[in-house]
């Protein structure tokens, strides 16, 4: 029998017979071959009938602590690189504390970050696969780059770059899984190395028993109580933490708690439980006699994403939010606005809202429901489109739904049916939850409760045509800055005549403050009425970042206020709204947006526009083109880069490769230069149909 270890031969592209370098901590079967460079780590086990060739591609790194089981293949091209996390170039990099299960091919170049899982039989091609991802059973993942913590659900094809950007996050439960799995093979490696030894078996085994022990203190599943903290606040914790959430804390006195200005309490770092819950009660003992709210921080998207008061300044006792309330602030993760402690009534009229805006921006309400089982694995079922245009009959047809699914967890989904993506998606039913999402007789039209005290004057009441009197925001653009201020955003806006308007030669406005959302809206409604006879857009800025997030029309000479999504726009289209066209929050749409020409024409006013916004947010641009064949399979190619940050050299740039790959498809990418990620793809031309 040849050795388990073996140099790799010589061949046309590589003159040398380099071979294995395995630690001795690891442990390597006698029935498994490697061939080659690869680099095996401490503490590595490699199961029996495994095949590791860096005789095409080469070298191979498998970091420490990794597992590779029964039957797994790894290979790599002669052609194609990836970088590993020492900056070197790799065939195939596999990191530390991975899990590549029985009979899974990994074909470089590829990157498997660490504390990855990779399930049983799943292929890895030409991928980048971020740190801590859990890939289940059966899946193909291929020419994309999957972000950190991300789970793809078994017998998951994942060939395109935004069917990456919309996988899931992993869940507690699934790391404690992956965790489970590279404890019980880090025990395997250490058995087989002890060989018949007893000694060393019973030390092994001991030091098992000492991790049970530690792992049960550390509490994965530990029920916390409290002398302080309500069950409902510890309740919405764990389920923060459980989405990847960080904890938040803020306190005010009464005279500032009726202003509603808060401060920020010591931030909270760790994602442990039990420490969580301790600073949380050392933040109220440290405030006694205030106010005091905790709330959940999404650091990728650095918004909130639910609030509740835990302690008041009055000394009554805090009212706790409904089941239904605190289940929708621990378990929305993708909803639009922050989710509130209010009773049920007043969040079935946050629903409400955002029902109207989603159908007043020309979207669809479509909902999907899941049970236990598979609410834990987010494999969503859908469910049937609301297709009433009409919000009263539109809420009705949902709540007949919510009735349907009752004992199933049910999330609405807006779908802007042009771009053919999701805006929204928030939680709306969990199992054993009221099923109402409305008052049957409740009035739909927006009042000072449901716009924060604003209450945009009588369209009827005034004259249009401008002339330094504002016709009053739009329930759009109202719904739009609310959305905005509640994830944090600042806002401002921008004015032009007609000749500045043709040139794209914005005069700013300066930014809106004030302490509420009434005064933001009145504010912006007063500086909008002084540019009367003027374009005059809103911006919407990450103040945090320094970008902007959203830019809009919302008033045209003429015309008075315009609505964002209206079609009787001729001059320009305006930017989508902030839900659904966001340049540093993931991709855009891969399937175009409307823009694109047929055959070549030239590019369109509103990606003229998107090219300006992005260089002005100091972003690049590139392209990539594919014919039909391509197309159907998202296998795009890269074009020639575009280096210049110039707006008419890149938009000469964008117009010859149209005219170069005439009868194409031509996709636009925007490219973050400094997190060196895409935050834009909108298809800019299309072939002709005949």
């Amino acid at each position: 029998m040849p050795d388990r270890q073996a140099a790799a031969p010589y061949t046309p592209w590589s003159g040398s017979r380099l071979e294995p370098t395995i630690d001795k901590g690891a442990y390597v079967d006698k029935l498994c071959r490697i061939i080659g460079d690869v680099k095996v780590g401490a503490n590595v086990l490699v199961a029996p009938g495994t095949s590791i060739r860096a005789d095409e591609g080469t070298p191979f790194h498998i970091g420490s602590g990794t597992n590779i089981q029964d039957g797994v293949v790894i290979h790599g091209l002669e052609q194609g690189r990836v970088k590993g996390d020492d900056a070197l170039d790799y065939s195939v990099w596999i990191g530390n504390n991975v899990s590549i299960t029985h009979k899974a091919l990994i074909h470089g170049p590829c990157y498997v970050g660490d504390d990855c899982f990779i399930g049983f039989r799943s292929t890895v091609f030409n991928a980048r696969i971020g740190k801590g991802c859990i890939v289940m059973l059966h899946a193909l993942i291929q020419d994309v780059e999957i972000p950190e913590g991300k789970y793809i659900p078994s017998g998951s094809i994942i060939t395109n770059q935004q069917q990456a950007n919309r996988l899931p996050d992993v869940q507690s439960e699934d790391l404690e899984f992956s965790h489970h799995v590279v404890g019980i093979n880090q025990s395997l490696r250490k058995g087989y190395l002890c060989g018949e030894s007893k000694s060393c078996a019973e030390k092994n085994r001991n030091e098992q028993e000492r991790g049970k022990k530690s792992m049960n203190n550390g509490g994965y599943n530990n029920s916390f109580s409290s002398s302080t903290l309500s069950q409902e606040a510890i309740a919405l914790v764990e389920g923060l933490l459980d989405q990847g959430y960080k904890i938040g804390t803020e306190h005010a006195d009464q005279r500032h708690f009726r202003v509603g200005s808060w401060s920020s309490c010591s931030p909270i770092e760790s994602k442990n439980r039990k420490e969580v819950i301790n600073a949380l009660e050392g933040c109220l003992a440290e405030h006694g006699g205030e106010y005091v709210r905790l709330f959940g921080i999404d650091p990728k998207a650095r918004r909130r994403a639910g609030q509740m008061l835990i302690q008041r300044g009055d000394g009554k006792a805090v009212s706790p939010p409904s089941g239904r309330a605190s289940k929708i602030a621990s378990s929305s993760s993708s909803s639009s606005y922050a989710p509130s402690p209010a009773a049920n009534g007043g969040r079935d009229m946050d629903l409400a809202s955002q029902v109207r805006s989603l159908l007043s921006q020309g979207c669809k309400i479509g909902i999907e429901h899941a049970n236990e089982r598979r609410f834990r694995t987010s494999s969503w079922q859908s469910g049937p489109v609301i297709k009433e245009s009409d919000p009263n009959l539109a809420l009705g047809a949902l709540n007949s739904l919510l009735a349907q699914y009752v004992g199933e967890y049910v999330r609405l989904i807006g779908i802007d049916p042009k771009a053919k993506r999701r805006l929204v998606e928030v939680l709306i039913q969990h199992p054993g939850a009221k099923t109402h999402v409305v008052p049957p007789a409740a009035s739909y039209s927006p009042s000072a409760s449901s716009t924060g005290g604003y209450t945009s004057p009588s369209l009827g009441s005034i004259p249009a045509g401008g002339g330094g009197v504002s016709m009053g925001l739009s329930e759009d653009v109202v719904g739009q800055v609310r959305s905005l201020l509640n994830q944090g955003y600042g806002i401002s806006i921008e004015h032009a005549d007609e000749r500045r308007f043709r040139t794209s030669s914005w005069v700013s406005g300066g930014a809106i403050s004030g302490n509420s959302p009434s005064e933001v809206l009145r504010g912006l409604e007063n500086a909008v009425g002084t540019h009367g006879g003027k374009y005059v857009r809103l911006i919407g800025i990450d103040t945090k970042a320094k970008r902007r997030i959203l830019e809009t029309l919302i008033q045209k000479p003429g015309k008075g206020l315009a609505n964002p999504r209206a079609a009787s726009a001729p001059a320009v289209k305006s930017q989508p709204p902030v839900e659904s066209y966001s340049y540093g929050n993931g991709y855009g749409n891969g399937n175009g947006n409307g823009n694109g020409s047929a055959g070549g024409g030239g590019l369109s006013q509103e990606t003229i526009e998107q090219v300006r916004s992005l260089l002005a947010s100091g972003f690049r641009i590139s392209t990539e083109y594919a014919d039909k064949r391509r197309f159907r399979v998202g296998s795009w190619k890269t074009d020639t880069a575009i280096d210049s940050s110039r707006a008419s050299d890149v938009i000469a740039a964008l117009e010859s490769s149209l005219a170069q790959h005439q009868g194409e498809y031509v996709r636009l990418i925007g490219i973050d230069p400094k997190a060196k990620r895409r935050v834009l793809e909108t298809i800019v031309q299309e072939p002709a149909k005949r």
